[in-house]
């Protein structure tokens, strides 16, 4: 057992803090409140004068696969051989070694969700997993947990310039309708005499079934109404993932009901259809009624900043609790992991981080990271690095 005692817990289950104690067991969270008395088999974690939080989420990440020193061959985030590509998965392409996850677990983050690039209109499958672990397999909370798509130049550049399709956004737009179309016919023909299984087809069966979203990759407004018209057409779950212009259109996107994953807003703004990037997207976006998490895109930007662009979505007008739930319950909901992580309740994953001061703001310090109830960082490796 594990009893962190006397921390200032944020539970991110509401906007309210107290001083507190959590007591963990095999994994799991198994009682918090102010006051916890148990006397033997428990290590005792003192948290006084520190705060104590959920672990932090990144809702959209290429951590391990895009990997952290190495060179570009190392990138395999992307199949740029065909533009439909459902079939692939995450899980196969993630090297857990990447230090990446190093800096992520010294930065209080412990659940991203990892997976292909953008250069394919239709990339392959997320999985929502830990960042402690050595084997993917024990790291997974949730695989497949979304289908990649991709508008803009991305697919227009990596084909269309080799004169391949697509090479326009009309081009992505129905390649990805087409593909959507015939995964739709071939679950309605199920059970008909000659359907056979399809391999390729099978990766939509949980995304019809609507238990994971399309994760779209869209940055101008109007790829981000297009992703919404397909996903409307077909009846699908959508997460509109970096919706770099959705502060032109926050309405709009309110109405949609379909959740925003905002960023990298802390990188340079290299292509056309980025030069509207601003930190106060996501606050703008909160503001007018859409679910909203905060991304690094790793490793477009470092992963170890998420906490700060939290911080600076808030100097850009977010709200704070609201930027707070964006890296940890709302980015859990999006996910839809939240049952097991984002917040600290009894009988979630014990994904704990202790912090030396406000996480969103740059002086503070992550004191200890804790995963499914396990010490994996501490201070105490800030010195050692």
């Amino acid at each position: 057992m594990l009893l962190i005692k006397n921390g200032t817990i944020h539970t991110m289950e509401d906007e309210t803090s107290f001083i507190g104690d959590i007591l963990i067991d095999k994994g799991k969270i198994i009682e918090i409140k102010e006051k916890i008395s148990i006397s033997k088999n428990v290590e005792i974690i003192d948290a006084t004068g520190k705060n104590v939080f959920p672990g932090f989420i990144d809702a959209h990440s290429h951590i391990g696969i895009a990997e952290e020193k190495t060179t570009a061959q190392v990138d395999t985030s992307n199949e740029g051989t065909t533009p439909v590509t459902p079939e692939l998965r995450a899980i196969d392409c993630i090297n857990p070694m990447d230090s990446a996850f190093h800096n992520a677990l010294a930065s209080g983050i412990t659940g991203v969700m990892a997976g292909p690039g953008s250069a394919n209109a239709v990339g392959g499958q997320f999985a929502f997993i830990k960042t402690a672990g050595r084997c993917i397999d024990d790291m997974i909370v949730l695989a497949p947990a979304a289908i990649k798509i991709a508008f803009g130049e991305n697919p227009m550049t990596n084909y269309g310039l080799n004169g391949n399709m697509p090479s326009t956004r009309m081009g992505i737009a129905s390649l990805i309708r087409k593909e959507l179309y015939k995964a739709k016919q071939y679950f309605q023909q199920e059970g008909d005499q000659g359907w056979q299984r399809d391999f390729q087809l099978e990766c939509y069966r949980p995304l019809f079934e609507k238990k994971i979203p399309l994760k779209a990759h869209v940055h101008r407004t109007d790829d981000i109404f297009t992703a919404i018209r397909i996903a409307k057409e077909f009846d699908l779950d959508l997460t509109l993932d970096h919706c770099t212009e959705g502060h032109l259109i926050p309405e709009e996107i309110a109405k949609s009901g379909f959740s925003a994953i905002v960023g990298p807003s802390l990188a340079s703004r290299t292509k056309d259809e980025v030069s509207f990037s601003d930190f106060a997207t996501v606050g703008i976006l909160q503001k007018a009624g859409v679910t909203v998490a905060i991304t690094c895109d790793h490793p477009v930007s470092r992963i170890q900043y998420l906490p700060l662009c939290a911080g600076i979505a808030v100097k850009e007008g977010m709200e704070y609790w609201a930027a707070l739930r964006s890296i940890t319950i709302d980015a859990a909901r999006i996910c839809h992991v939240d049952k097991r992580v984002g917040s600290l309740s009894a009988g979630k994953d014990a994904d704990v981080v202790i912090w030396e001061g406000n996480p969103l703001e740059i002086a503070s310090s992550v004191y200890m990271t804790i995963v499914n109830g396990k010490v994996e960082w501490n201070d105490n490796n800030r010195s050692e690095k």
